[in-house]
């Protein structure tokens, strides 16, 4: 075990919503953080290669305008995040917790403690599942490089950068409902393959 994150064989990977529809920039606007799909790649090949838990969650939006719509090729996962998984949830709200089958008693059946969230978008889906995660007594620890997130504009009409909104959610999710990490540190405390 890795002493400073606790990351144990147990320890369950949850990829959250990474579609194809998110490609589509018309529909969500510019980007931040163009790294975050290799470091998401990179977290399920060292999950996958020490067979420890993966969970992906795929959006399934009610609206049919949505590129995240069951019925438009966008409601696809990417290939990077393709490959084998212990669980696959199926959500049309923001956390991964209100999705079918139930990911917490999944996790609570499996014995699994900590969760490791990455995925799009960092504000939405990702912080939402951390934060219900934590309110269920998880212990999550959130991937922020390995997620990212769209410039939004605000009530008052001023837009808030994808970088901004990237370091709101660390902001408002460490110490409180997670521990923010970095692709890197959770790398290097992944179980070596004994």
């Amino acid at each position: 075990m890795n002493e400073s994150l606790g990351i144990t064989p147990t320890t369950a990977l949850i990829v959250v919503d990474v579609q194809q529809g998110f490609r589509d920039a018309e529909h969500w606007g510019r980007r931040g953080n163009p790294d975050s799909e290799q470091n998401i790649h990179r977290l399920l090949q060292a999950w996958r290669d020490v067979k420890m838990p993966v969970v992906l969650v795929s959006h399934s939006s009610t609206d049919p305008d949505s590129p995240l719509h069951p019925s438009d090729q966008g409601h696809q996962l990417e290939e990077i995040v393709e490959g084998p998984a212990d669980l696959h949830v199926v959500k049309s709200v923001n956390s991964s917790f209100h999705g079918t089958p139930d990911l917490d008693a999944w996790l609570r059946a499996a014995g699994i403690e900590t969760i490791v969230v990455c995925g799009i978008s960092t504000n939405h889906c990702c912080e939402t599942t951390a934060r219900v995660g934590g309110n269920l007594g998880h212990r999550v620890l959130f991937a922020l490089d390995a997620t990212h997130s769209f410039d939004r504009t605000g009530p008052d009409g001023r837009v808030l950068t994808a970088e901004q909104l990237m370091q709101a959610t660390a902001t408002n999710l460490h110490g409180e409902f997670a521990t923010v990490v970095s692709t890197e540190e959770l790398l290097r405390a992944v179980p070596r393959r004994g």
